[in-house]
């Protein structure tokens, strides 16, 4: 990952960068915070997809350009547009699952890790887009918040869902019913975030850096395995452990692994391949 940085990708909302075999998308609008309206929602749920085609990534950051990681909707972005109102309304009447959860969730179906790198203000739409990555690094005085309550909503960008792995329900009920903003030291309390640090964009790529020397399938399988029995049965739990141990051992990066070799084929990610089959 000591390679030059380079933009492959370049919206007038998000920018995907590659350094290697990691990964950047960033959110590029810092005169609003990065607050998120629909030309910035297609462009992340747009960026997931193409992003699960690239077989030479290890791992993704995402992170905010600016002052802040993402400070929500942009209200009036939304409420100012009946088109885009309109819009977004007929989306809570599909049975599937629509585009503004994918804005979260959609991080779940890449085959490596995603880490957020949280400073400034991370609410509402920010928050539901730093839950769907695996592991989030925050600035101990960033700012977080469930938000919608202050709207008079409830979240709907697959928070609930994600909040699910990582706190209470009593504490995301409370967190939900006020909107209440909290620091990157009180979240990281709380749960909704896994470390704190100074520097939280470093400290993301320290861990991916870190992660890269593992096999591509290895990393892939544990996130596809943990996401899947996390909250199944323990049969079902049992079930998946196989499943993806069948899908990693013996290939070509698991007896690398095992000889201690560090080259890996980053061609293989075998996992990826039959995930998405």
């Amino acid at each position: 990952m000591g390679s030059r940085l380079y933009t492959a990708r370049m919206t007038e909302r998000v920018r995907i960068s590659f350094e290697g075999g990691l990964g950047y998308l960033t959110l590029s609008r810092p005169d609003k915070h990065n607050g998120m309206d629909v030309p910035m929602l297609r462009d992340v749920v747009r960026a997931q997809r193409q992003l699960r085609k690239r077989r030479e990534l290890r791992a993704l950051i995402v992170h905010g350009d600016g002052q802040s990681f993402c400070s929500g909707i942009d209200v009036k972005s939304f409420m100012g547009d009946r088109w885009v109102a309109a819009l977004s309304m007929s989306r809570l009447f599909s049975p599937a699952r629509n585009l503004f959860q994918a804005w979260s969730l959609g991080f779940r179906e890449l085959a490596v890790p995603v880490i957020a790198a949280i400073h400034g203000n991370c609410f509402g739409a920010g928050i539901q887009l730093a839950l769907g990555a695996d592991i989030r690094f925050a600035t101990p005085d960033a700012k977080l918040s469930i938000m919608e309550a202050r709207l008079g909503l409830v979240p709907d960008m697959g928070g609930p869902t994600l909040l699910r792995e990582l706190i209470p329900i009593d504490r995301a009920k409370e967190l939900t019913m006020t909107g209440r903003i909290v620091s990157g030291s009180e979240a990281l309390a709380l749960g909704l975030v896994t470390h704190v640090s100074a520097d939280p964009l470093a400290s993301a790529r320290e861990l991916a850096r870190e992660i890269e020397a593992r096999s591509p399938d290895s990393v892939a399988a544990a996130k596809f395995l943990l996401q899947s029995a996390w909250h199944a049965s323990e049969s079902d739990a049992l079930g998946h452990e196989r499943r993806y141990q069948r899908l990693v051992i013996g290939r070509k990066n698991q007896r690398l692994a095992a000889l201690g070799n560090q080259k890996r084929d980053s061609a293989v990610h075998y996992v990826a391949r039959r995930i998405d089959s």
